[in-house]
């Protein structure tokens, strides 16, 4: 059974649009085939993203599955695949993150299943 986690990004003031672009070229667009690349080389399974509007501003909410989620967020940090080398920094500049340095993960406070 993957692993899965969620977790929120903010948006840095005025990237939102390019969040937005940039996410639709995974999905749809130019990028497509360089993250689909990237990402069964990390082992993820499934990967969504939406945008929030919050008041402090606007957040990306990533969802992840992964049989070995560690492995695959490891993968992506490290990697020198020129796409996921471009990827952290996208995700430098536009969410103010360093995917480089570890972080703990988000702390999971319910699971329901019925």
């Amino acid at each position: 059974m993957p692993e899965a986690v969620a977790f929120t990004l903010p948006i840095l003031p005025g990237k939102t649009d390019t969040d937005r672009e940039v996410m639709h070229s995974f999905w749809h667009g130019e990028r497509q085939a360089d993250f689909r690349a990237s990402r069964e080389r990390h082992g993820i399974t499934r990967e969504a993203a939406w945008i929030q509007e919050t008041p402090d501003g606007n957040a990306a909410i990533i969802y992840l599955e992964a049989d070995n989620l560690d492995a695959a967020l490891q993968g992506i940090a490290t990697s020198t695949d020129p796409f996921d080398r471009w990827f952290r920094d996208y995700v430098r500049d536009v969410h103010g993150y360093d995917l480089e340095e570890s972080a703990p993960p988000p702390e999971l406070v319910l699971d329901y299943s019925g």
